[in-house]
């Protein structure tokens, strides 16, 4: 299989799913198309495309050094994208879910991927109403990029902890803190990915899968971190939205500095361990049902750590990657979400005041743009 991992390393480049809003109402508005005829028009560093439903706008980088500049072009986006949307009485805001939205009032786009993916997955795609977060960071060596695959899996579960951006679905608290979680789970090829020995045996077992006609190619698995040779990155996707954009950045630090640590491991030589699956996904789960009040196994142990203690670990231990990638600011934010909370929580202080879910879209809405919120006097 051909591939683009030949460098550089540690180039960050972040995806955002947004969610579209009618100002008035702040229901889901299936207005992609409208947004992207007037953005087709303005320049921007980054790009601004459409996702499975027409109320999903996703936006993106370019690769660049660090999360300084990737959160230059974000917050510009993001501005961007909300003036144009604010020209059809429509606004932008982003979390794991949109509170009180229901599936069957959303349109899928017309596109072929996106019309064959709801032909072969019916249900299971039309429901999935959610926005998350990939960070996709460069690897210069095909066995490297899996190596660092491999090893992020027991990563992905605190990195879904400290992301927990969705307590609410279909107008209800459901009790979890990323309730995006188990709706994509419904998706074939997805969580927890499988451990490969090397890009050949990679490449060996997409092959097989493309062979028998059940994929049409490797972008068809929807994994929580994958190679992705068209792009030379790994991309981690287990990540909610963020509605404050320091906190999509912190995170993109936290997995920009994992990466690294995990490609010069593969530089000295070592060997990763090997952690039973049922262990990493129940890890997950944890993660998905309490967030930032969870409790993980730290494997290769027994005992479980609450995710505070445990992301402080972590951190002091990885504060030097950070520094050397120039993201060490953005990443010093993680005591940020440590302190305050996650958007989870945060969401449900919001509904705790007046139990008004139109209430958290707004507060969601003001803090995914704070300019415009402050342009209106808000």
């Amino acid at each position: 299989m051909e591939h683009a991992f030949t460098g550089p390393s540690y180039t960050i480049g972040i995806e955002e799913e947004l969610m579209i809003v009618d100002e008035e109402t702040l229901d889901l508005s299936n207005s992609i198309e409208r947004l992207l005829a007037d953005l087709n028009e303005m320049p921007t560093d980054g790009e601004v495309k459409p996702e499975l439903m027409e109320g999903v706008c996703e936006i993106a980088t370019t690769p660049v050094k660090n999360t300084v500049e990737a959160g230059a072009q974000l917050r510009a986006l993001r501005r961007t994208v909300n003036q144009v949307a604010q020209q059809h009485e429509l606004a932008i805001g982003s979390a794991g879910t949109h509170p009180f939205a229901l599936w069957e009032d959303s349109r899928v786009v017309a596109r072929p991927r996106y019309r064959d993916l709801i032909s072969g997955l019916q249900f299971v795609a039309r429901q999935e109403i959610i926005f998350g977060i990939h960070v996709h960071v460069g690897v210069d060596d095909p066995d490297k990029a899996i190596h660092v695959t491999n090893g992020m899996r027991v990563h992905a579960p605190l990195l879904l902890a400290l992301s927990a951006n969705s307590p609410f679905w279909r107008g209800d608290d459901t009790g979890l803190e990323s309730t995006r979680t188990p709706v994509f789970r419904a998706f074939p090829r997805v969580g927890i990915p499988p451990r490969y020995d090397d890009f050949a045996d990679w490449a060996r077992r997409i092959q097989f899968m493309v062979e028998s006609k059940v994929i049409g190619d490797y972008t068809y698995l929807w994994y929580d971190v994958r190679p992705h040779p068209n792009f030379g990155t790994v991309e981690v996707r287990v990540m909610d939205s963020q509605t404050r954009v320091e906190q999509t950045l912190a995170l993109a630090a936290l997995v920009q500095a994992m990466v690294k640590e995990l490609c010069e491991h593969y530089d000295s030589g070592a060997e990763l361990s090997r952690y039973p699956y049922e262990m990493l996904d129940e890890n997950k789960w944890l993660a998905a049902r309490h967030g930032l009040d969870a409790q993980l196994v730290d494997l290769p142990k027994q005992e479980r750590v609450p995710v505070p203690e445990l992301t402080r670990r972590v951190m002091e231990r990885l504060r030097p990657h950070a520094e050397e990638l120039g993201s060490e600011e953005d990443f010093d934010c993680l005591e940020d979400i440590l302190d305050k909370g996650t958007g989870a929580s945060r969401q449900r202080k919001v509904y705790d005041a007046n139990h008004d879910l139109r209430e958290v879209v707004r507060e969601i809405l003001d803090a995914t743009v704070p300019e415009a919120a402050e342009a209106a006097g808000e």
